[in-house]
């Protein structure tokens, strides 16, 4: 009981919180999107992000600039895989889905980036898309790609991110070894700031790495070019600020947690890391509505961390064989 009460969710509860996307058209089963009920706190208001910046007004904006484009162009694809980047797309879902369900003809565009794009976002999204089919007609008749799609370096990128996608298709093994020798070669004739971009995007592919790390990395590199657009770079600013307090909040619940459960105190050769446990929930659980779900596995982290403190620092051998035996009669049914 005592383990029980350290806890504030179960479990069970939090995995009933997260419920089942609907399908859509062709789209696969079995998305889950976590239930924002259980999450604590506020988003923060404006006058605590910016004294001249209207969160709501931006967000309008951005809205504004989806609809300018029709739904298949290039465009407003364009648009949307800038938001994913930026880490602001869960804004517009239901106008991102809208311009998804239509890029199903421009998978089947001649341009080496557009149809890249459009089927990464398809497959992003939960549609079956074949990769083999989609990417036949930029190759020779060995199924290698064509030399001319070489100089194109914002095709080459998108099918570079494309390959991280891989199910185990033999045309994005290719298209992976493809890009990357061509990226690569053509870095050192690029204006520098596309040339950095690239270097980034071979170092720390979109697909791999942390989303908020890239998402400053991209903003970076928009705001680098001629054609800017500033509702977009102000809300992802915006969204960079209230993250870092969700994230500063979430800490301090946990914080409080640890300072209450007294095993600092109670072992005191243990590890006292908290920034260091909640950077584990936090890389691997993004956005608002997971906040509960890293407070909560952080807190199952800390503890895994003191049982390793203590087998390493704290008890002899004898000890740990008693320790060992009472987490094994341990029911967790009876918590």
């Amino acid at each position: 009981m005592a383990a029980a009460r350290m806890f504030s969710f179960s479990v069970g509860q939090l995995l009933h919180s997260a419920s089942p996307m609907p399908g859509n058209g062709g789209r696969g089963r079995g998305f889950f999107r976590p239930s924002p009920v259980i999450c604590p706190g506020r988003e923060p208001t404006s006058h605590e992000l910016s004294n001249d910046f209207d969160f709501q007004e931006g967000l309008k904006s951005v809205q504004a600039l989806l609809r300018q484009h029709p739904k298949s162009s290039r465009g407003i694809v364009t648009t949307v895989d800038h938001l994913k980047r930026l880490c602001i797309d869960h804004y517009f879902q239901d106008e991102i889905n809208n311009v998804v369900d239509s890029c199903v003809h421009l998978i089947h565009s001649d341009d080496l980036q557009d149809a890249t794009l459009s089927m990464r976002l398809m497959r992003e999204a939960g549609y079956s898309v074949s990769a083999d089919e989609v990417l036949q007609k930029f190759a020779n008749g060995d199924g290698d790609f064509k030399l001319a799609h070489s100089k194109h370096i914002r095709g080459l990128l998108s099918l570079q991110d494309m390959s991280h996608l891989n199910v185990g298709e033999a045309s994005l093994y290719k298209a992976k070894e493809f890009s990357s020798k061509h990226l690569r070669f053509a870095i050192k004739y690029l204006e520098p700031n596309l040339a950095r971009y690239v270097k980034q995007s071979l170092a720390h592919p979109y697909h791999v790495s942390l989303m908020q790390y890239k998402a400053r990395h991209h903003l970076s590199y928009l705001q680098s070019l001629p054609t800017r657009n500033n509702a977009m770079e102000k809300l992802a600013l915006a969204e960079f600020q209230i993250n870092k307090l969700r994230h500063q909040r979430e800490m301090q619940e946990v914080k409080r947690w640890w300072m209450d459960s007294g095993l600092a105190q109670e072992i005191p050769a243990a590890r006292d890391q908290v920034l260091k446990w909640y950077m584990w929930a936090m890389t691997v659980l993004e956005g608002f509505s997971f906040s509960r779900y890293r407070i909560e596995i952080t807190k199952i982290i800390s503890l895994i961390y003191i049982v390793d403190d203590i087998f390493d620092l704290v008890v002899t051998q004898e000890e740990l064989s008693l320790f060992n035996e009472v987490i094994k009669m341990w029911d967790l049914w009876s918590c």
